[in-house]
């Protein structure tokens, strides 16, 4: 049975609108044509995802999101993505954003990697943005807006 679920990790975080997101959320996979399996939003804290970022990625920087896609065939999603809560903050502020708003901006961007698109290289970043700036436009039909 296709899920999304919401976890948190070393902070204390709630998701608002849990059902609209997921909504949202398992519409834009299946506008670009994957089936949703299994997909897990952990939120945690900036040292929460150093660590994952030190011990699965050889990173030994901060960053909003981490993505892992367990996936073992074509078009299924099947990951879970981290997500630093205090760098959605953050990143909220330095944007002048709402929080939800850029909460909902980082889990779509997280689901666009496990869809196909990068953000490395000029041209795969600025699609990247628009696919993004595409998908949070459709938050209301989910009745997010």
């Amino acid at each position: 049975m296709p899920a999304i679920s919401f976890f948190t990790e070393s902070i204390s975080y709630n998701l608002p609108q849990k059902l609209k997101v997921k909504k949202w959320i398992k519409a834009t996979i299946e506008r670009e044509g994957f089936n949703l399996q299994e997909l897990n939003f952990i939120f945690c804290s900036d040292e929460y995802l150093l660590g994952i970022n030190q011990q699965y990625l050889n990173h030994d920087t901060y960053t909003d999101i981490i993505t892992f896609d367990n996936s073992e065939e074509e078009k299924q999603i099947v990951s879970d993505i981290f997500i630093s809560i205090e760098r959605v903050k953050e990143n909220a502020r330095t944007f002048k954003t709402e929080p939800f708003d850029e909460v909902c901006r980082i889990m779509i961007h997280g689901t666009l990697h496990l869809l196909g698109y990068k953000d490395k290289g000029k041209a795969a970043k600025t699609l990247m943005t628009q696919k993004e700036d595409e998908y949070l436009g459709y938050r209301s039909e989910a009745g997010l807006l």
